[in-house]
């Protein structure tokens, strides 16, 4: 008896211990994510209230030619400029998150100079687009008039392209180590100081729109320049600094190679936990992101699901699936979706705004799918084997 009634004590025991494992695994998680996505809402909501501080100063100037023009501007250079830039970027969540939970901090500065030098270039081919805006706008029969407003601001926009460049890669090199003060600090700050700098240029200077644009541009930098001085004289960048070296430039084939499928979708703590070979601990943050994105859902809705479900493929490191997502559940859903309601069943606005929501929980829907299937011990296996191959790559491109 006594012998027949040890394994069922011990497998009692074992149960209840990975139960207690588990429940410890998620509450360390749930404190990890929870204190980094309070402060990088601050982040982000920081960095776009520029924009929306130099609309509301042009739209005190009282002139509705000026007005119209930049409104038109900002949304133009939103999806044609900087969601490219901020998507593309994205690939550092999972090359920085996995090089970094891998401990090669050496790849790590590399990376993120790789990036910065590569957003820098396609800023490039974007302001060019940007000096014809008028005629493309034209071409959507705009006004002639604010057509013209619109390219004036985004051609002073463009020192701003270029701020946005840095400041998307040098914000995914300190949100990777979770390192979120320095990013708090230097963005609240750098939006304290907009508000008095565009007020001189719009009025103080009588640049107007022009100077609101300038603003922008010069926030940016203001940015950048706070972030680039804590990681060039901070000890906790010791090991990830980034080196100006050509040998950097060696990973923008693979850069891109995440890169480009991330601008088209448009998670860090999961990218670290597989770069460490962390399977377990992964699967653990990505439930507590879903979790989170759930309550967080009930205020923010679909925008909230969105960001969690693209951020967890982004740290796995399945940016084409997403991209993928992306185009099938927005041109294959949302857009025709939103054409039938508002156009032929005369919903108009709302029609439109209910097919870009149906776009959005056909991707969330399908990508919660895509998660929950994955596995994450395979993953965590793909990423040291990616992190040795790459190494392999390097030392032979050194030699």
């Amino acid at each position: 008896m006594e012998r027949s009634s040890e394994p069922l004590l011990r497998k009692c025991s074992n149960g209840q211990d990975s139960l207690a494992s588990s429940e410890t695994t998620f509450c360390q998680e749930w404190k990890s994510v929870s204190s980094m996505a309070a402060p990088m809402v601050a982040v982000t909501v920081s960095q776009y209230l520029l924009q929306v501080v130099s609309l509301m100063m042009v739209g005190h100037l009282g002139l509705l030619v000026s007005f119209s023009g930049v409104a038109i501007a900002t949304s133009f250079a939103e999806v044609t400029g900087f969601s490219v830039l901020l998507g593309m970027s994205g690939a550092l969540e999972t090359l920085c998150g996995q090089t970094y939970g891998a401990e090669e901090y050496r790849k790590f500065g590399n990376y993120t100079w790789c990036a910065i030098v590569t957003l820098i270039l396609v800023c490039l081919p974007i302001s060019l687009v940007w000096i014809f805006t008028d005629k493309i706008l034209m071409l959507f029969s705009q006004d002639p008039e604010i057509s013209h407003a619109a390219r004036e601001y985004c051609i002073y926009l463009i020192p701003a392209l270029f701020g946005h460049a840095v400041l998307q890669a040098l914000t995914r090199y300190f949100q990777t180590q979770s390192m979120i003060f320095p990013m708090v600090f230097s963005s609240i700050t750098a939006l304290c100081l907009h508000v008095p700098i565009c007020w001189g240029l719009v009025f103080k200077f009588g640049l107007g729109h022009v100077g609101a644009a300038l603003a922008i541009g010069a926030s940016y930098w203001l940015n950048v320049v706070w972030l680039a001085i804590y990681m060039y004289y901070s000890p906790a960048c010791q090991k990830t600094r980034i080196s100006l070296s050509s040998n950097a430039l060696l990973s923008i084939p693979e850069f891109l190679k995440y890169a480009i499928p991330s601008g088209l979708m448009f998670c860090t703590r999961v990218s670290n936990e597989l770069g460490a070979g962390n399977p377990k601990t992964a699967k653990g943050a990505v439930r507590v992101v879903v979790i989170l994105g759930v309550l967080e859902a009930v205020i923010f809705e679909e925008e909230m699901k969105y960001y969690l479900c693209t951020g967890i493929a982004r740290g796995g490191g399945f940016q084409q699936i997403g991209a993928y997502v992306n185009l099938g559940a927005y041109y294959l859903v949302g857009i025709p979706m939103g054409l039938y309601l508002g156009f032929y069943l005369q919903l108009q606005a709302k029609g439109l705004w209910m097919g870009t929501l149906s776009g959005s929980v056909s991707q969330v829907i399908i990508l919660a799918i895509v998660t929950a299937l994955t596995d994450w011990q395979k993953e965590a296996t793909k990423a040291r084997e990616r992190l040795v191959e790459n190494s392999i790559k390097t030392d032979n491109a050194l030699a």
